[in-house]
């Protein structure tokens, strides 16, 4: 798979395009959705599956120096949850480098880059109805099924399985393999 082939899978998901056209009218600045939202779709596409959409939460995330704090993020995620009736987690990482307890971001793909796995590093937004992959490790650990830690979490790789089990992944992807 190419990231054109991504690209290509998300536009022809209705639901996928309606969750990007909410985001985009937002209007936040170097916004994009990502984590499942892209890993997901690509995971489920490589084992042949063909269901509905399934993501605990739409992670959109958000870079602004200037703009919301977590609690402004919280109220924005409910009010969309309420309106759309899909999960959003809204996320300015000007201020989420703290969790990780790390230097602050740089960007919106500064953070992903920093994110767990290599494959969950990987956003998508769209620009006047155009789509643009944000894949800040390549995309060759997402289309191969490989469960990378990033740079950032290669010493924390008990955090990293912990992720992997709690979420289900080698039970819902058994062709997914680890490596680390």
């Amino acid at each position: 798979m190419t990231e054109q082939d991504i690209l290509n899978l998300i536009k022809i998901d209705p639901w996928m395009m309606g969750v990007l056209h909410i985001a985009e009218k937002l209007n936040l600045p170097d916004w994009m959705i990502g984590a499942g939202f892209v890993r997901n779709k690509v995971w489920d596409h490589l084992h042949g599956y063909e269901k509905k959409p399934e993501t605990a939460d739409v992670d959109l995330i958000y870079f602004d120096p200037q703009g919301n704090d977590e609690k402004q993020d919280d109220a924005l995620s409910k009010k969309l949850e309420s309106e759309t009736g899909i999960p959003w987690e809204i996320v300015n990482e000007f201020y989420a480098h703290v969790w990780n307890n790390i230097p602050p971001y740089t960007s919106s793909t500064d953070a992903i880059s920093q994110w767990s796995e290599t494959a969950t590093s990987v956003g998508v937004r769209s620009r006047n109805s155009e789509l643009e992959l944000i894949a800040p490790h390549g995309i060759d650990d997402l289309v191969n099924l490989i469960v990378r830690p990033t740079p950032t979490f290669r010493s924390k790789l008990e955090k990293v399985k912990v992720r992997i089990e709690k979420k289900q992944w080698l039970e819902k992807w058994p062709k997914l393999r680890l490596a680390f």
